[in-house]
């Protein structure tokens, strides 16, 4: 889970404090505790090595905007490439808030790319899905120009950029007009069926009425099914897949990871992997990302990195 080795010294110490805090606050989506916790340890991450291009436009709107983040000391080889859509309940969120992730994994040996995309109210589903093939068109077609590999690229998303990949990738007539070739795909505590949140309401704690999902979704929920990932789904993915939730996670994030697992084993045949990032609740697993604490960044990166057939 985090770091072990014994020369972590006050880090290691910082690590399990946070980590005993987040069990005592349990599994909510508290974002100022969120951000109370890390940002000290963000305000000092490392930033050293990495080349960071900023606002790149992918698109006409406004949020159609991408960072871009490469190691200085790469080669010459074309490199592999990881788009990553950051969450905020499909109402919220920004790519800067995401800097953590470009820092880390563009130091670790593969180049980021943090997206935004376009929010509800103002835009309904399907956008997010819509932004990602505009995201994965951009990077395909311009990998070369920015020293990327376009048979390496890995699509991964978070919490609602989760739910705007797996559409993206999981429902055909989503995907890109030049085609969906990627290395791999890695969804992190997202949700991926807006009838099972709408029945449960009780049952996961969730507000009447709901700020994400009806901002996204509509009011019209005898329409839902119609924008369900698990129901709409009609191709398995293509490329190898990742699917996480936080051990302290919203209980639907949980539930609905194992239900998108379980469709995609037994009516597909595939073999995605399941990993549970222990020690963190549904926000603070990114948010430790480049801080010291590997628990998801680990996996995350022995995924990109493992060997493809």
């Amino acid at each position: 889970m985090f770091k072990q080795q014994s020369d972590l010294g006050n880090e290691g110490d910082t690590h399990a404090a946070l980590e005993s805090r987040i069990r005592a606050r349990g599994p909510v989506l508290d974002m100022p505790f969120a951000q109370s916790l890390y940002r000290p340890l963000l305000e000092k991450q490392r930033r050293d090595g990495v080349e960071v291009t900023s606002d790149i436009p992918y698109g006409s709107d406004v949020r159609h905007r991408l960072d871009l983040y490469r190691a200085q000391a790469a080669g010459s080889e074309p490199r592999a490439v990881m788009v990553f859509l950051p969450g905020g309940g499909f109402i919220r969120g920004d790519k800067a808030d995401r800097e953590n992730i470009g820092q880390h994994f563009a130091r670790a040996g593969v180049d980021v790319v943090v997206a935004n995309y376009r929010l509800a109210p103002e835009h309904k589903w399907p956008a997010g899905a819509e932004d990602v093939s505009a995201i994965y068109t951009w990077v395909r077609t311009r990998a070369l120009q920015y020293g990327l590999d376009p048979s390496a690229i890995f699509l991964v998303g978070e919490s609602a950029g989760a739910a705007h990949v797996a559409a993206a990738t999981l429902i055909r007539r989503f995907h890109p007009e030049i085609g969906l070739s990627l290395a791999g795909i890695a969804l992190i505590s997202g949700a991926y069926n807006p009838v099972l949140e709408k029945l449960a309401r009780e049952q996961f704690g969730v507000s009447t009425p709901d700020p994400r999902n009806e901002a996204y979704f509509g009011s019209d929920f005898a329409n839902y099914g119609n924008m369900s990932t698990v129901a709409l789904m009609d191709t398995p993915p293509s490329a190898p897949m990742l699917i996480t939730f936080a051990e302290l996670d919203l209980l639907q994030m949980q539930v609905q990871a194992a239900e998108l697992f379980v469709r995609l084993v037994t009516e597909y045949g595939c073999n995605p992997q399941l990993r549970v990032i222990r020690g963190h609740s549904h926000l603070t697993q990114t948010f430790a990302v480049n801080t010291g604490d590997e628990s998801l960044s680990a996996p995350l990166l022995e995924f990109l990195r493992a060997p493809r057939a």
